[in-house]
């Protein structure tokens, strides 16, 4: 009701710019922890870990996200300031791979992932409810552009890292890596801020009720049936993601015997399929309801990671990594954009929060079981794992309810 009247009102037209402003600055947010899945396998050999340990640092860095989540999400609620917000969170991802550069121990390492986890899941709450609002008729084009940010960060990291690395020690990267994220960081603090004033000019529209009533509408978050289904399903989904990203770069060193340029070369093919994919998918969420979108991208996710088990070890297995980027990465919008449509304009912040609370929570858990599993049975292991994990998440889009897909 509130997001219709919301829509119906004399809303200002928008400029597609403010889009691709916060977009490139979630690319940036994705940007790091790319680069720091290419750089893993080198930091693993160079410190003597373990596939467990080389896990644990990204269960580190998601575990801590998952808990700054949720109350990262009601701080969002009721902070006006939403440039400082977006600026400071892609300053605290940056910063802790700086340290890294500098760092022989593997504790360390671990601390500064736990940091990276707690700036980088900021960013979320404050993004994706400030552009929905900003765009209330278009949330699953909107929200595509901004994944789009997402799978370019994460696409040209690994690229540019690889090609850095046949020059370049990976501590000499990470040091360097720290000049884009302040630099966007000022930029946003600008633009953002401006919008931010203009807007605060207006009558603001203040939160309703005390601390006392907030908590309870956050409350009735945590008990709402399709928050819950498509946060844990989303959960799953994230496992499945994090999992791979993690040991595909090792996969791919170890086994195959790539370079770190091919590599980056691979994981950039995984990632420019999920950018391509993005749009399309907002698009049809928005036309014919984002569960069709949801199901038929898992489905697909999962029989393409079966099919690169069978093909392991040939050059099959890296055509499928580009087909399997196409279906994983397409459905990150949707269900962001089908959340926001099930929850109230007021509590978005925390809804959000409560979704990539679930994500980072499924991210932490996903890398050390893979790594379990790895060291137990071998690496190909850990992607029968990752198949079972997508089937899961699946599973649970189908008894989110039907009534909220067609809620725009």
């Amino acid at each position: 009701m509130t997001v219709m009247q919301v829509g119906a009102g004399a809303a200002p037209k928008r400029s597609f710019q403010e889009v691709w402003v916060v977009s490139i600055g979630h690319a940036l947010t994705h940007w790091y922890p790319a680069t720091f899945y290419l750089l893993l396998p080198l930091i693993g050999s160079e410190l003597g870990l373990s596939y467990t340990e080389i896990g644990s640092i990204l269960t580190c860095q998601f575990a801590a996200g998952a808990i700054a989540n949720i109350p990262g999400g009601i701080f969002v609620d009721t902070v006006r300031r939403k440039g400082l917000l977006m600026a400071v969170s892609l300053f605290w991802v940056g910063f802790p791979y700086l340290v890294m550069g500098y760092s022989h121990a593997y504790w360390m390492m671990l601390a500064c992932a736990t940091m990276v986890g707690i700036g980088n899941n900021l960013w979320h709450p404050t993004a994706i409810p400030w552009l929905a609002g900003r765009f209330p008729e278009r949330k699953g084009l909107v929200m595509s552009f901004h994944s789009m940010g997402a799978n370019v960060g994460d696409a040209l990291a690994p690229l540019a890292v690889g090609a850095l690395l046949t020059v370049l020690s990976w501590r000499d990267v990470m040091v360097l890596n720290v000049v884009p994220g302040i630099v966007m960081s000022v930029l946003i603090l600008t633009y953002i801020g401006r919008i931010s004033n203009r807007t605060n000019a207006a009558p603001a529209r203040k939160p309703a009720g005390g601390s006392a009533q907030r908590l309870r509408a956050f409350a009735s978050l945590l008990t709402d049936r399709a928050v819950v289904t498509l946060s844990v399903g989303s959960t799953f989904r994230t496992m499945t993601q994090s999992a791979l990203l993690t040991f595909l770069p090792i996969y791919l060193a170890r086994d195959m015997g790539y370079s770190p340029l091919w590599i980056g070369l691979s994981m950039f093919a995984l990632q420019a399929a999920g950018f391509a994919a993005a749009p399309i998918a907002g698009h049809l969420s928005d036309t014919i309801g984002p569960r069709q979108v949801v199901t038929s991208s898992m489905t697909m996710t999962a029989l393409i990671l079966l099919a690169m088990i069978f093909a392991g070890g040939t050059i099959w297995f890296v055509v499928l990594i580009a087909v399997l980027g196409f279906f994983l990465f397409a459905v990150r919008a949707v269900l962001q954009a089908w959340l926001l449509d099930a929850t109230p304009p007021d509590l978005a912040g925390s809804a959000i929060g409560i979704l990539f609370g679930a994500q980072a929570a499924g991210a932490a858990i996903g890398p050390i079981c893979a790594g379990l599993l790895a060291d137990r049975y071998g690496i190909m292991a850990a992607f029968y794992f990752l198949a079972g994990t997508i089937v899961i998440a699946n599973l649970m889009i189908f008894v989110t309810p039907s009534g909220l897909t067609k809620g725009r």
